[in-house]
């Protein structure tokens, strides 16, 4: 069976490299970069002289081609637009592309909602082709999105993965895990091939194999952490760290509030010897215990698993102790965290909302039940918040009570940045 090269060659080595007829399933945490993986995919593809069918439900053809400029070989390259009819709206932003003519060849789904239509355009790009055409379907969850249920992606993607088995090819699938049903992803998992995961804790890249038809070796289905530099993805296994002696400072932080071991047993509603076998290290207490014994004290539980906690100053929040990833990334948008020990407004203190050039959202940033207070660092914005549209530039600010703006755009050739205090 021949061996296809994922572009990857710390990847490769981990899996064994693909095999001809493989369908791939990409499972992604929300914020988890995996762009990089199809870049390469992409480039490898044209490097072995073999066709790339690029299917879009989440990027529009502006943004896949702009990351993929430097090395695009139009003659092997066929863009499947579902996006711009779709998510996109027709929306004169993403509609302008097509004002301009190209050499690339590009297939505009008129009616993506449509999976008959989908479909038919599919099977005639395929029946045009030789064999081992490779495909990359940019997302099932933009998929899901338009067809309405799990139901109807599912047996799209039963029907379409044999075939592509049949074509002798090696298909990409994106999905974000979070926003399919475990019983999906079970279900995709059995009839696909291969299934990676890739994720994100405490500001490490993970990934690890769930499923790999052709490879027995245990090594890929441990978790590795993945770095990216300049393009390049780097892999290594994950070293087991030394077990932090959570008990020894619970029982610091319980002495220290002049509580006594059935004290704190009875707020939380445990016994006495259960708290003193998790002071002397000899058990280890469930997340929700934890929880519960970290609030009884009145502390975080970021504080209690971080080694160096008692050495750092409270009110001290360096670029190196948040993440330089986003939290949020989308077409268009990029939402940083840049307060808090958390992803989300309710653990945060502010973010950054990078709004890309001609991006257009239809929805708010983040859902946050409470103030808001929202400055321009840079860059000009309209928003519609209650039916009225304001133009806003840097200097200028928003305050939010419980008002939800329904759109963002960015109508000008450079990003926009702004600050989003939550309050």
């Amino acid at each position: 069976m021949q061996k296809i090269s994922s572009g990857i060659g710390s990847f490769d080595r981990l899996i064994d490299s693909f095999y001809i007829g493989d369908n791939v399933v990409w499972e992604v945490d929300s914020g988890a970069p995996y762009k990089v993986f199809l870049q390469n995919f992409i480039r490898q593809s044209f490097d072995d002289s073999q066709k790339i069918i690029y299917i879009s439900f989440n990027r529009s053809p502006q943004s896949i081609l702009k990351s993929i400029k430097d090395f695009l070989n139009p003659e092997h390259f066929t863009l499947v637009d579902g996006f711009t009819s779709g998510k996109g709206k027709n929306d004169k932003t993403f509609a302008r592309f097509y004002e301009t003519p190209s050499d690339i060849n590009i297939v505009k789904i008129d009616d993506p909602k449509s999976i008959e239509q989908f479909t038919r355009s599919l099977n005639a790009i395929e029946d045009s082709l030789a064999p081992g055409a490779r495909y990359i379907f940019d997302s099932l969850t933009g998929m899901q999105d338009l067809w309405s249920d799990e139901n109807s992606t599912y047996k799209f993607f039963t029907y379409m993965c044999p075939r592509l088995y049949d074509l002798d090819t090696v298909a990409y699938w994106i999905l974000d895990k979070e926003a399919h049903s475990q019983k999906f992803k079970a279900n995709l998992r059995h009839i696909t091939q291969v299934a990676i995961e890739l994720y994100e804790r405490r500001d490490m890249l993970y990934m690890k194999a769930l499923k790999l038809d052709r490879s027995h070796d245990r090594e890929a289905f441990k978790p590795h952490i993945y770095e990216i530099n300049e393009g390049n993805v780097i892999i290594s296994l994950l070293k087991k760290e030394p077990i932090l002696e959570i008990g020894s400072r619970l029982k610091d932080m319980r002495t220290r509030r002049g509580m006594s071991q059935k004290e704190l047993a009875d707020s939380v509603d445990v016994s006495p010897s259960f708290i003193s076998q998790v002071e002397n290290n000899q058990i280890s207490p469930s997340l929700s215990s934890f929880v519960l014994l970290c609030n009884a004290l009145g502390e975080s539980p970021a504080v209690l698993l971080d080694d160096k906690s008692s050495k750092k100053s409270s009110w001290l929040i360096k670029q190196r102790n948040g993440s330089t990833r986003p939290i949020l990334k989308e077409e268009g948008l990029s939402v940083f965290n840049v307060g808090g020990n958390g992803a989300y407004p309710r653990s945060s203190v502010a973010n950054i909302a990078v709004l890309e050039p001609h991006a257009l959202l239809r929805k708010h940033f983040l859902l946050h039940k409470g103030k808001e207070f929202i400055h321009v660092l840079k860059g000009e914005v309209s928003l519609i918040v209650n039916g009225v549209e304001e133009s806003i530039g840097a200097g200028d600010s928003v305050f939010l009570k419980d008002e939800i703006p329904s759109l963002w755009k960015n109508e000008m050739a450079e990003p926009a940045e702004l600050l989003i205090m939550y309050m």
